[in-house]
Order: C-alpha cells, then sequence, then structure tokens
C-alpha cells in the first residue's frame, strides 16, 4: 500500500490543493523521476499528463525529402522479430503503438484517444486492469479500417510460443479482449504496477490483422509483409533492400493533423558511426545520424564544421559486457551455448570477480565516449530512483591477480593462468565500432597483465544485431565467452529492462533465439524479485526490488558496465527531431520537422 504521506499529497493533487508540477517536485526531492511521479498519480486516481508537442507546421507535407542515416541497417520490418534496436527502429517507421514517451518520460498519445485513468475509468484501482480507447476512423496504409480486432489480434500472434517473437515476455502472461471495435481490454493476472508496457513503445507496435492471420504460430517467418509493412504511420513503405535502405512516402490520410512535416523519407544503412558523424554535422549529406557512437574528441572537431551538431538525450542505457553462462565450444542436441552446459572458467566466480576489475571504467570514459558517458557499477542507471547504492567499481590489475592466485589460478610457462588442465582463454565479440573497439584493446591489455589470453572478435553491426536465426555471430546465440554492446531502455521504467533477464527469457534454439536472456543467467533470487516487482504497488517496496534485482546482477558479475551511456545523435541545424531518453529514435517521428 502507499504510505500515509504520499496518500496525503495524491489526494491534494485530486482535489486541487496541489498541483502536478509541485507534486512531480516533491517527489523529485527524494529521488523519484517525472515518469514514475505520473505513474504514481495515475494509480492514486489523478489522469496522467500527455507530453506537450514542439510541432510548429500548420498543413501536412510540404517538406521535402527527410534523410535518415542508420549506420546499422534494419534487416527486416517486423518489430516483434526484432533483436537488434534498427529493426524496431525501421519497423516503427510505419508500425505504430497505442502510445509512446516523449523526452520527459511522459505519455504522447498515437493510436489510442485518451490516457487510461482511475478517474476516466480505463485504469482500475487495484492495477488488474487497463481499458484503451482507439483513435476512431484510422487506416492500415491499404484503406482497410483499424480496429480492436488489430490489436487483440497482435496479442495473439505474439503470445503464440510458435511465432517465436521477441517481445513475447511483454504479453504471455496478459489477457487481451475487444470490448467493442474502438475498445480493447488488458487484463492482468495480478496487480500491475506498470500498465503502460503493452501496446506502448517501440515493442507495442500492432500488426495489421487481415494481412498477419494466417501466419501466426509456426508460420510467422513466411508472412511477405515481415518485409514489406502495412501499418498505419505518417509514412507509406515504397522500398526495402534489407541493411541498405528503406523508402516511404507521406500518408495523406494520416490520424494526426497537419502531420507528417516531410513528403518522402530515406533510411540508409551501412557503413559506420563516424561515416555517419561525418555525413550529418560536416558535410551535411544527411539529415539525422543515429546512435553516433564515436569518441568525443571526433565529434567535437566535426561540430566546428557548422552543418550539424550532435544532440543528447538522457535515459538508462548501458554499455556492458556480458558474461556466458554456457559453454560457446561445446555443441548439445545441435546447440553450442546450451542450456545443459555450464561455462567452463565462468563456473567460478573467483573469475567472473577478477574480470569485473579488469575494465578500467575512468579510461574508457577519458578517452572514448567524454560527455557521452558516466562511469557506473550498475547494469540499471535510470530512472534515477531505480539506482543502486550499494554497488561500487574499481580498478586493480593487482586486485583481480589475487583473486586469481587465491583461487588457484596459476600462471603457466607462457604466463597464461590455468588450473586443472584449463586455461583462462577468453573470446570476446563486439559489433565493429571504434569506441567498441578501442574499450576491447583497454580490456584486453589489462587482462594480459593479469594472466587472462583474450581474444577480440569484431562483426559487422548488421551480422551481429541479425534477426537472421542462420545467423551464427548474432549477440543472442552468444557463441563466444563475453561479448559487448548495449540494449537501450526503450520506456521510463525497468520493468521491460529488467525483466529480460528472468530464467523463462532464455535464448535457445527451441525458441528461435528469440529469448531475450543472451547470458543464460539463472537465479531463482532474481526471478522471485522480477516478479514480485511486476506486481508490487507499493512504489516505495517496488523500487527496492528492481535495487535488489540489480544487485544480484552485480553480486553474480553478469554484466561489466563499461558506461552508462546517454543518446547520441547527429541532425542538421534546421532539422527540429524529437529525442527521448526513453524511447527509440523513431517513436516521436511524426513530430519531426525542419526550421530553416
Amino acid at each position: 500500500m502507499l504510505d500515509k504521506e504520499l496518500r496525503s499529497m495524491i489526494g491534494q493533487v485530486k482535489d486541487g490543493r496541489m498541483n502536478r508540477r509541485a507534486f512531480i517536485q516533491r517527489m523529485a526531492a527524494v529521488g523519484l523521476t517525472a515518469p514514475l511521479a505520473n505513474q504514481i498519480l495515475a494509480l492514486g486516481g489523478v489522469a496522467m499528463a500527455q507530453g506537450a508537442s514542439t510541432y510548429k507546421p500548420t498543413k501536412r507535407g510540404g517538406g521535402g525529402a527527410l534523410k535518415l542515416l542508420w549506420w546499422q541497417g534494419p534487416t527486416l520490418l517486423n518489430p516483434h522479430f526484432a533483436t537488434g534496436t534498427k529493426d524496431q527502429d525501421g519497423s516503427r517507421l510505419f508500425y505504430e503503438p497505442l502510445a509512446c514517451w516523449d523526452p520527459d518520460g511522459n505519455m504522447k498519445l498515437v493510436l489510442a484517444s485518451e490516457i487510461p485513468s482511475t478517474q476516466n475509468g480505463l485504469l482500475a484501482a487495484d492495477g488488474k486492469s487497463v481499458t484503451w480507447k482507439l483513435k476512431p476512423g484510422v487506416k492500415w496504409h491499404d484503406g482497410k479500417p483499424f480496429s480492436a480486432d488489430d490489436v487483440v489480434f497482435t496479442w495473439q500472434y505474439i503470445s503464440d510460443p510458435a511465432t517465436a517473437a521477441i517481445t513475447v515476455a511483454t504479453y504471455r502472461d496478459i489477457t487481451v479482449e475487444k470490448v467493442d471495435d474502438l475498445t480493447v481490454r488488458i487484463t492482468f493476472k495480478k496487480p500491475t504496477p506498470f500498465w503502460a508496457d503493452a501496446f506502448v513503445g517501440a515493442t507495442g507496435q500492432i500488426l495489421p490483422r487481415h494481412l498477419f492471420a494466417e501466419y501466426k504460430g509456426s508460420k510467422s517467418r513466411e508472412a511477405p509483409n515481415n518485409l514489406a509493412p502495412v501499418g498505419t504511420g505518417p509514412y507509406k513503405f515504397l522500398e526495402f533492400k534489407p541493411g541498405d535502405l528503406i523508402r516511404g512516402e507521406i500518408n495523406k490520410d494520416y490520424h494526426m493533423p497537419n502531420r507528417p512535416y516531410f513528403d518522402t523519407l530515406e533510411m540508409k544503412g551501412g557503413g559506420d558511426a563516424v561515416s555517419a558523424a561525418r555525413a550529418v554535422i560536416q558535410t551535411g549529406e544527411y539529415d539525422f545520424g543515429w546512435n553516433i557512437q564515436v569518441e568525443d574528441d571526433v565529434l567535437l572537431r566535426l561540430e566546428k564544421g557548422g552543418k550539424g551538431k550532435t544532440i543528447y538525450a538522457v535515459g538508462g542505457d548501458t554499455e556492458f559486457i556480458a558474461l556466458n553462462f554456457t559453454d560457446p565450444n561445446t555443441e548439445v542436441d545441435g546447440e553450442r551455448s546450451s542450456m545443459k552446459t555450464k561455462h567452463p572458467l565462468f563456473s567460478d566466480p573467483a573469475v567472473r570477480k577478477a574480470l569485473s576489475l579488469l575494465v578500467d571504467r575512468d579510461s574508457i570514459k577519458k578517452a572514448i565516449y567524454g560527455r557521452a558517458g558516466r562511469t557506473t557499477a550498475n547494469f540499471l542507471n535510470g530512472p534515477e530512483k531505480f539506482v543502486s547504492k550499494n554497488t561500487s567499481w574499481e580498478f586493480s590489475v593487482e586486485k583481480a591477480s589475487k583473486i586469481l592466485d587465491d583461487a588457484g589460478w596459476k600462471p603457466g610457462a607462457d604466463g597464461i593462468r590455468e588450473k586443472d588442465g584449463k586455461k583462462l582463454k577468453l573470446l570476446y565479440q563486439t559489433s565493429i565500432n571504434g569506441p567498441r573497439q578501442k574499450t576491447q584493446a583497454i580490456v584486453k591489455q589489462a587482462c594480459q597483465k593479469a594472466g587472462i589470453d583474450v581474444e577480440l572478435k569484431s562483426v559487422v553491426a548488421s551480422v551481429f544485431f541479425s534477426s537472421d536465426v542462420a545467423n551464427p555471430d548474432t549477440y543472442a546465440k552468444f557463441y563466444a565467452d563475453i561479448e559487448m554492446f548495449q540494449i537501450p531502455m526503450s520506456q521510463p521504467d525497468p520493468a521491460q529492462h529488467m525483466r529480460r533477464y528472468h530464467s523463462s527469457n532464455v535464448a535457445t534454439k527451441e525458441n528461435k533465439w528469440q529469448g531475450t536472456n543472451f547470458p543464460r543467467f539463472v537465479n531463482k533470487d532474481y526471478d522471485a524479485a522480477i516478479d514480485a516487482a511486476d506486481g508490487e504497488m507499493d512504489p516505495v517496496k517496488r523500487v527496492a526490488l528492481y535495487i535488489k534485482a540489480n544487485d544480484i546482477l552485480f553480486q553474480e558479475t553478469v554484466f561489466i558496465p563499461a558506461q552508462h551511456r546517454l543518446k547520441v545523435e547527429a541532425a542538421s541545424n534546421s532539422l527540429r527531431p524529437v529525442i527521448s531518453g526513453w524511447a527509440n529514435e523513431t517513436d516521436n517521428l511524426f513530430d519531426w520537422y525542419r526550421e530553416e
């Protein structure tokens, strides 16, 4: 239950004695972010505020071409098979959710007509159900009407295990029913404090029933529209060359007034982050460059060109090194990194702990990330209230060496430590990217000093983040000992982000490696904390549960955080993009425009 003081403040907001801004400021004083404060108000009976729009154009179209540069080009356009963010982003050009998140973490309506609250009767006071009203008159790009049937079908499609959807964890434990053509009700198995998960944001994109109905379940990969989307978004699909190019044109029947601003769009894939930054900031060839993971000193030099700039958004994104809890070199029943194996080296906690001491986060920040990085020991780095104060990090070759000595890992004649006939040799993989290769080099050098041999592997980004189940080099298959990348937090709440590593979500051959738990980490205390947090209505207790879950990841050394990363994008000086630290870059594309 909510504590007495919190209940009193919520009551003051409800009867007008305290305004929303004052409540949020009071919550901020004790570490609660605006998004979480808004969630608390909604559960307490105060309608959630919709994010304010900064959109200025007064007519639809006329803005010419929007040229986007996604140097990791999308490889498919079904958002529910998107193991990589790039595929979510490409899909989001055309498909839409009921709502998304603005830069301040406020909800912004998309296909829904109003934000659910206890005041309007759409949000159950006990947190066990939420009802969504849909916008009337919305059409799919082929002219068919959008309705509640599409929302219900999308839930059925995702929750069918045979579909092997990457987003299944959000949808499998809920029930979605049609109330009428423009109303759906979501029922939860238990009280659910973060009710704005299903059908919200990048993982909430809704599919057209009339095009996907015959491809639910085992035939899901055969759907022609996996590569040719028919959505409800501001732009209609024209062309797709996987990994290379997406083209779209204005949707003249779009359901938002005066939108979109641009007449056509192009999302170009390929290249790397440095060339993308240069093509936007220095040469002005493109309007927007995604995920500019580039050394800060390079960006500072490019910004002197005057045609573009870097823009930053703070969220909870973490660049991390993940440890494989299974054996990537042993095949069982045709599957490597099988749950039937244990990692031959990381089964010793001392090896994992020593490795965590060999990541020099200060050097990584100073030499690589600069303005875009913050050192951290936590996997969960936002919203602020959920950030653990119980953890700390240290870089020490000497302490790492002592831990290994004490655990019986002794240097051999070649200087590489060994124990029971096993050498401390690691394969360390990541995507091809300047900062990541430099981070690899920093870590490798420290490991060598401690007697750990590290082989570096760099995979083309379009391959590493591919959703192709036949590809052996994806991060989800994890055929290496350690790997490094980052997974964006796409909502202002930890639920979806932390649920990824529940034991029920392990990536396996059986689920086509669509499970989100790619380290294959299994811990009953972690599972219990996540399960409890999913149904905990007391915000203070819920925060404690997520901190506990983060601390388990820390104690077990599942991840070694390299940096808490800010989103870094490149934009032309005239472009007015709307970028949120709590959403994918294309989530608010309908509000983008140009201002000369």
